[in-house]
C-alpha cells in the first residue's frame, strides 16, 4: 500500500476507484453467469466473447445517460454543501425521496394512493429530523456561502437523483439483459466522467504533485469498499423491488447507523432523534400496510326483492329495502 501522508486524500480518486471496484465485481459475476448459461463444454474464450457481446449490445448506450446524470448530481452536491450549512443541506436533500416517487408515477406509471404519498412525506420529514442533530455539530457556516445558489443546486440534485434512479430502473426492467451486465455497462460509462472530469480536470495538477494515492489509509480504502458494495446492493434492491423501496431501506439503514453510533461513538440520543426515528418507522409501516387494514363498520343494504321470501325477518328500511347489519341482526327472528 502507498505511504500515507498528512494530506487529505483526493475525493475524485476515491470516486474513480469506487467505479473501478464496482466494474470489476460486476464483470466477475456477469462472467460466472455467462459460464452457467454456456455450460462447461464451451471454451472460456468463447464465453468471454459472449459476455462482450452482452455488454456492448446495441442498447448499451442507454446506461450512459444515468452515468452522466449521477456525475452531475455529485457535482451539484459539492456545490450545495459548499453554499449551505449542514443542517439545511441534510433537510432539503431528503426531497429526493419525493422526486423519486414523482418520476416513478410519470415514467413507470406506478399508482400511488393518498396513503402512500402521506407515508412518503412522513418519511422525508422523519429522516430529515433524524439527521439534524449530527448536522448541527458540523463545521460552522462560511461567510462566503451563497444560500440561493446552494438551494438551487440541492433542488436540481434532488430532481436528477429521482430521474436517474427511475430511469435506471426502467432500463433494468425493460429488457432481458441481466442485472450484472447492466451494472457493467453503468460502471463502464461512469468511469469516463469520474476520470476526466474528476481526476483530470478537477484535481489533475495537485495529483501530479502529490500522487494519486496521497492521503490514503485503511479508513479510506474501507470507505471505498463499502461505497462500492453499497452501490451494488442498491442495484439489487432496484432490480428486485423498486426505487421507492430503496429509499425506505436507505432511511432504515441511517437509523441503524445512528443506533450503532450510540454504542461505538457515544452518540447522544436527543428527543428530536426519537421523534424522527418514530416517524420513519411509522411511515415504513404505513407504506407497506394493506389498504384495507382498518375495518370499516357499516351496514349493508339488500333490496327487498333479493331477500329470501321464506325469511321470517320483518324489519324493513326506507323505500322497500331490508336492513341487514354485520352483527347479530342476521340471526334475529320474530317470536310467535
Amino acid at each position: 500500500m502507498p505511504k500515507t501522508s498528512a494530506n487529505r486524500y483526493f475525493t475524485s480518486t476515491a470516486v474513480f476507484l469506487n467505479e473501478v471496484l464496482k466494474l470489476s465485481i460486476s464483470i466477475w459475476v456477469a462472467y460466472l453467469e455467462r459460464r452457467k448459461v454456456d455450460g462447461p463444454k464451451v471454451p472460456v474464450a468463447k464465453s468471454i466473447k459472449h459476455l462482450c457481446g452482452d455488454v456492448f449490445r446495441p442498447d448499451n448506450w442507454k446506461l450512459a445517460i444515468p452515468a452522466c446524470l449521477y456525475t452531475l448530481q455529485n457535482s451539484l452536491q459539492y456545490i450545495a454543501v459548499s453554499n449551505l450549512d449542514a443542517a439545511t443541506f441534510q433537510v432539503t436533500y431528503q426531497l429526493k425521496i419525493l422526486t423519486t416517487a414523482l418520476f416513478s408515477v410519470l415514467m413507470l406509471h406506478r399508482n400511488l394512493n393518498a396513503k402512500k404519498w402521506a407515508s412518503l412525506i412522513m418519511l422525508t420529514v422523519g429522516i430529515a429530523i433524524v439527521q439534524l442533530p449530527a448536522a448541527a455539530k458540523s463545521i460552522p457556516d462560511n461567510p462566503e456561502m451563497n444560500r440561493a445558489i446552494g438551494l438551487i443546486a440541492v433542488a436540481v440534485a434532488c430532481t436528477i437523483s429521482g430521474l436517474a434512479g427511475v430511469y435506471f430502473e426502467k432500463v433494468l426492467k425493460g429488457s432481458n439483459t441481466t442485472l450484472w451486465v447492466r451494472n457493467v455497462q453503468l460502471s463502464f460509462y461512469s468511469l469516463f466522467p469520474a476520470f476526466f472530469i474528476g481526476v483530470v480536470a478537477k484535481d489533475g495538477r495537485e495529483i501530479l504533485e502529490r500522487g494519486f494515492f496521497d492521503g490514503y489509509n485503511n479508513v479510506v480504502w474501507s470507505a471505498i469498499g463499502f461505497q462500492a458494495f453499497g452501490g451494488i446492493v442498491v442495484a439489487l434492491c432496484v432490480n428486485y423491488a423498486d426505487n421507492i423501496a430503496k429509499n425506505f431501506a436507505t432511511s432504515i439503514s441511517i437509523l441503524l447507523s445512528f443506533i450503532a453510533s450510540i454504542y461505538c461513538f457515544d452518540f447522544e440520543v436527543t428527543i428530536g432523534f426519537m421523534i424522527g426515528a418514530s416517524i420513519v418507522l411509522f411511515a415504513t409501516w404505513l407504506y407497506s400496510a394493506p389498504d384495507g387494514l382498518i375495518p370499516k363498520w357499516k351496514q349493508e343494504y339488500i333490496p327487498l326483492e333479493q331477500a329470501d321470501p321464506k325469511s321470517d325477518h320483518d324489519g324493513k328500511g326506507h323505500e322497500g329495502e331490508e336492513i341487514v347489519g354485520k352483527s347479530s341482526i342476521d340471526g334475529l327472528k320474530r317470536s310467535d
